[in-house]
């Protein structure tokens, strides 16, 4: 409480600060707003962040680098409103997003969404998600349905690649290396990342490029013995699962006045390693030997990615975009029995247990008025999406349930100036679902650009989220267990509401941009696993309940000369609606974010300092904890500890930008564990959990890169 009371002093220091300085009268600005970012995330046409309707968040390069950002789990874990959450013997790491988990928005490549291992957009693991060749990240807070469609109520994150080149010859290579907590050896321990880009301008409107990175993770010990510990005495293993990841991607690139065309190819292959803690000793009596093995599982994980991007300019003037992609992703799982003292495999099985196939087609046509009041977009978009998860459907084979589903969705909006400085677009989706009921999706957005440098966003809108495999699916029913997924869900329905207050000064040399969100999300028949029937026991996926959102977020940054900070603040109640428990705990419960960093740049040494902080308030919950002689469930608040992420980096430029030196730490204040609290529970859902894993401590890297153009 202490620590808290601490960081909201220093932040309203700050933002008093920027609020004085933001009082002075405002400078010439046309030769700064000409270098303001260009934004594409639900623009008509890319444009700056100023005239976008949407307020849109930009993560640029120059951030990835200073991060020393391999994947898209490196970069986000800073952002408000936004927290890794990792799981240590899955090896995947997703994103809770205004306290909804991954399934409530969309993550996109090239405004395309990036196919999963059941899905497609969401519940993507980030570390999959390689940043070799990407320019900048877009993140667009709120329902954004009538843009993307289905899973984006908390919004959407756009990855945006570079597509052209500064020479004819563009070669990138570099070697990353990184500690894991205090393990490190060349190659048995630590994270070992090597890279290598070739691009080439072949002429003025051709270019091509190639690349190829391998991410080497060697795993967590944390006390464990690792894979050739042959005691049965539950330390064999690890605590984070090894992995080793590899992505090859080769892109060609057409740019001419009026037409342009991009197609990206991207392989990506991942091998992560399962070894079982439990140990057999299998002892041999005659010979009083023994060879002791354990039941090992190693899972592999392909995704191929084909996406075509077409667009260009009419005779009449009309812009038009249109998008093919073509994606699958399977997840196989080898099982075996394993020697560890003689290294041998028997019972050794192979199955595919996780599988999705995509098409997906998006289309778009604006600029269709000659009016310098209005522009309009008219659009479509299909997806056929094909795939099946044994894991999430329990003991239903791939055989029983192999989904199908299939979209078709027209939309349209229109972009109409009131006045100069007043706009709003309103815009409507209508969705066609082969599972679901049809969906017609609804939004207005505004932006007002007032005197000395104020500018105001307000949206409302609407989406939805399709059931997953395991809720319409899973099935587990034995002597002690019922639990059924249910095929007649319907989706959850999503609405938003957003209202963004920004201030923008300069005073003499420095900078200052001050910006305060209000933020609203309801949903409606939300998912949830509920008892159906006391006795016998059973449970089963139903839409039962809803969830509340409000929060207030504030972000302010103040930039003088080399020193460039950031402070940023969010305060968020969250209620879960309980519609038909009599016994539900329905209040709001409360969650502080805080996060700031600084960045220094000494010019004459071409260095750059970045220091990053993010702090997480208590969180807190309820739980189910068994049911009353009804089978109404039972309820009891836990609490997640408070906890901080500090980064601090040094990146350093030679021999004319030909070299990059960057070291840095991660995890500064070592965070591994998070205390829960009151979360030991009875019944189903039975847990005696007493902490959260969440890293793997404070660890250490250094990159090498070596730019090679002519």
């Amino acid at each position: 409480m202490i620590l808290n009371k601490k960081l909201l002093t220093l932040y309203f220091s700050f933002f008093s600060v920027t609020l004085l300085f933001a009082q002075e009268k405002v400078s010439d600005t046309t030769k700064i707003e000409q270098l303001e970012e260009v934004v594409v995330t639900g623009q008509y046409n890319p444009q700056s962040i100023k005239k976008s309707v949407h307020n849109v968040i930009v993560i640029d390069r120059e951030k990835i680098d200073k991060q020393a950002a391999n994947t898209l789990a490196d970069v986000l874990n800073f952002n408000l409103n936004l927290n890794i959450i990792p799981n240590a013997q899955t090896g995947k790491s997703t994103i809770s997003f205004f306290g909804l988990d991954a399934q409530y928005f969309n993550i996109m490549l090239d405004n395309v969404q990036i196919v999963s291992d059941n899905g497609l957009g969401n519940n993507i693991d980030l570390t999959q998600i390689n940043l070799d060749d990407v320019e900048r990240i877009e993140i667009v807070e709120g329902a954004m349905g009538v843009e993307y469609g289905a899973n984006s109520v908390a919004g959407v994150i756009n990855i945006i690649t570079k597509k052209k080149l500064d020479h004819d010859w563009q070669i990138q290579t570099f070697i990353q290396e990184e500690t894991v907590s205090d393990e490190y050896e060349w190659f048995d321990k630590g994270r070992h990342i090597q890279a290598l880009s070739i691009g080439h301008r072949i002429n003025d409107t051709w270019n091509a490029k190639i690349s190829a990175n391998r991410n080497d993770f060697a795993g967590f010990f944390n006390n464990k013995k690792g894979k050739n510990h042959y005691f049965n005495d539950g330390l064999r293993g690890y605590d984070w699962l090894p992995k080793t990841q590899f992505n090859g991607k080769a892109a060609i690139n057409y740019n001419s006045d009026n037409f342009n065309a991009f197609y990206k190819f991207e392989y990506f292959n991942e091998t992560l390693n399962y070894y079982d803690a439990s140990v057999r000793a299998n002892i041999d009596v005659q010979s009083q030997t023994s060879n002791p093995s354990a039941t090992d599982r190693i899972f592999k994980t392909n995704r191929l990615i084909n996406n075509l991007n077409i667009n260009g300019h009419l005779k009449t003037g009309a812009v038009y975009n249109a998008t093919f992609s073509y994606q699958t992703q399977k997840r196989d799982l080898n099982q075996f029995n394993y020697y560890i003292l003689t290294e041998e495999k028997t019972n050794e099985t192979d199955e595919t247990y996780q599988s999705s196939d995509v098409f997906f087609s998006k289309g778009t046509i604006n600029n269709l008025s000659k009016s310098d009041k209005i522009n309009y977009q008219l659009g479509y978009e299909t997806r056929f999406i094909k795939g099946f998860d044994t894991q999430a459907s329990g003991d239903v084979t791939q055989q029983d349930q192999t989904l199908k589903q299939e979209n078709y969705a027209v939309f349209g909006s229109a972009e109409i100036k009131l006045i100069d400085k007043f706009s709003i677009r309103p815009g409507l989706r209508y969705e066609y679902n082969s599972m679901f009921k049809s969906q017609l999706l609804a939004s207005l957005n505004a932006r007002y650009l007032l005197n000395k440098g104020y500018e105001i966003r307000a949206s409302i809108g609407s989406s939805y989220r399709t059931p997953n495999f395991e809720e319409l699916y899973y099935y587990l029913v034995d002597s002690n267990h019922d639990i059924r997924g249910n095929q007649n869900l319907s989706p959850e329905r999503g609405f938003s509401s957003f209202l963004n207050l920004k201030k923008r000064t300069w005073f003499k040399d420095i900078s200052l941009s001050n910006n305060i969100k209000l933020s609203y999300i309801d949903l409606k028949d939300k998912i949830e696993l509920a008892v159906i029937n006391p006795t016998p026991l059973q449970y089963q996926y139903i839409n039962i309940d809803g969830y509340r959102l409000w929060g207030i977020t504030s972000e302010n940054t103040i930039k003088k000369d080399n020193w460039t900070l950031n402070l940023g603040a969010t305060y968020q109640g969250i209620s879960r609606i309980m519609n038909n428990e009599e016994n539900a705990k329905n209040d709001y419960l409360y969650a502080l974010q805080l996060n700031t960093s600084a960045t220094y740049l000494v010019k004459k040494w071409n260095t750059a300092f970045t220091l990053l902080l993010k702090h997480n308030g208590k969180q807190e919950n309820y739980i189910a904890e068994g049911s009353d002689e009804q089978g109404n469930s039972l309820f009891k608040k836990y609490t997640i500890d408070a906890f901080s992420w500090m980064d601090a980096s040094i990146k350093k430029t030679f021999f004319n930008k030909k070299v990059d030196f960057t070291i840095g730490a991660r995890n500064i204040f070592d965070v591994t564990t998070v205390a829960i609290n009151g979360a030991s529970t009875s019944g189903i859902h039975s847990t005696n959990n007493s902490s959260l894993l969440l890293g793997y401590g404070r660890s250490y890297y250094f990159k090498l890169l070596y730019n090679l153009n002519f």
